[in-house]
């Protein structure tokens, strides 16, 4: 039985509601999806706005069921205050990567809450990391920490070859985010739990060494 907090209803509601506007507004999706020309030329609220948009049903339903699942872990370790700000950052933090490796794709466009989802289920790892996760096509339980290590690999792998309409770069960066501004609220998991907090940054350290030789893209 999972718990819905009140903050998750209330975040949930939110991207619900924008989202269903958004589905019957065209003009309103437009004006607040992630955008980098609009964004360069100063619209910054599509920076935060667009985490509330989805480009269909199922979309919005898989990120808000992530959400659901993976809310509570986080409140009941660090506060709700904590976990509205590791949403919000991995939010923003999310698009700022996709704006850096798309600055120059001023068609560029995308919206959803995956970036800030994949904080919260990455804090949620890094938290409990032991925790086990089923997938649809694997009758096996996994891991929490291999399965944020094997997503953050796979999201590289979607950066780097332009895999599919998703947003791989948001997906990291709301994965980053959230790994950073848990440690940076929980401190103590660089002693009680170095070995899992050093494993979960090495996706990170890849993605930096592709970057900084260029192989990237």
């Amino acid at each position: 039985m999972y718990n819905l907090d009140l903050v998750t209803g209330i975040i949930i509601a939110a991207n619900v509601a924008m989202s269903l506007k958004g589905f019957d507004n065209r003009t309103f999706f437009e004006r607040y999806k992630f955008n980098v020309g609009q964004i360069r030329r100063g619209d910054q609220i599509r920076m935060f706005s667009s985490g509330f948009l989805h480009v269909d049903i199922t979309h919005l339903l898989f990120n808000m069921l992530t959400l659901y699942f993976f809310a509570h872990t986080v409140i009941l370790q660090l506060g709700t205050l904590n976990f509205i700000i590791i949403y919000a950052a991995s939010l923003v933090f999310g698009n700022l990567l996709a704006l850096y490796f798309h600055k120059d794709e001023y068609w560029y466009s995308a919206v959803g809450a995956s970036g800030a989802v994949t904080g919260i289920l990455y804090a949620a790892i890094l938290l409990y990391p032991e925790m086990k996760l089923y997938m649809f096509f694997v009758p096996i339980p996994i891991p929490g920490y291999v399965f944020g290590v094997g997503y953050l690999l796979y999201s590289i792998y979607g950066m780097k070859n332009r895999l599919g309409n998703i947003g791989h770069d948001a997906h990291f960066g709301g994965a980053v985010g959230g790994y950073v501004i848990t440690l940076i609220l929980l401190p103590s998991l660089f002693k009680t739990d170095s070995g899992h907090v050093a494993l979960l940054a090495v996706p990170i350290l890849i993605l930096f060494v592709l970057y900084k030789t260029g192989k990237l893209h």
